[in-house]
């Protein structure tokens, strides 16, 4: 696969596989990452505005610099951040001791606790194609019933340039998830970031049923 230049110069791999986290959050400033985004995810923010959410147990999935777990633990939440680079939870660690940051890979999870919803900003467009079914499976698992899922990934309408994440489509997450989840909405959006312009992301949002 291809590279990606952040804005300040900084070569990232452009990554799918485990192990080539670890050497992104190793060798890298979290804060010159092109998935950095300090505040709140907006899409999200609006969400759990919309339903009223403040409480609950809550499961950052590839917390990376560990900004959305910070944020959503200031609102109120319980939060347990998990990534799968040993340097990204190290570093995370940092920010607070009010959240379990724990060192796990969905695709072989450990975890055993279950969430009343779990973020995923940024974790399934990295994932094959092979490998989906394992991931819906694991989710299911440790997800609570009628516990919601929030997923923000790079959309179809993301020109493909042959680096970074994969393009994921309506079709392939209801093909994914229909049968297992209520698809309560699919919006049209953004990631921002350090990346610009802003690379065309869906944000969904599911329930367990």
């Amino acid at each position: 696969m291809g590279k990606e230049i952040n804005q300040k110069g900084c070569t990232v791999k452009s990554v799918s596989r485990s192990r080539d986290w670890e050497e992104v959050y190793l060798n890298n400033n979290v804060e010159e990452l092109p998935w950095y985004r300090k505040k709140l995810d907006h899409d999200v923010k609006i969400e759990l505005k919309r339903r009223k959410i403040k409480s609950g147990t809550v499961l950052d999935l590839g917390t990376g610099p560990g900004t959305q777990a910070l944020e959503l633990n200031m609102i109120g939440f319980d939060v347990t951040a998990t990534d799968i680079s040993e340097s990204a939870i190290n570093n995370a660690k940092k920010l607070s001791d009010n959240i379990d940051f724990i060192l796990d890979d969905i695709l072989t999870t450990k975890l055993r606790k279950k969430f009343d919803l779990i973020l995923d900003r940024g974790c399934f467009h990295t994932i094959e194609t092979e490998e989906r079914k394992i991931y819906l499976k694991n989710i299911k698992m440790i997800l609570n019933k009628n516990g919601l899922l929030f997923l923000k990934c790079f959309s179809d309408r993301e020109p493909d340039s042959g680096t970074g994440p994969n393009r994921i489509s309506e079709l392939i997450l209801k093909d994914l998830f229909s049968g297992e989840f209520d698809i309560e909405k699919i919006i049209h959006t953004e990631f921002k970031g350090r990346r610009k312009p802003n690379p065309k992301a869906l944000f969904v949002v599911m329930r367990k049923m």
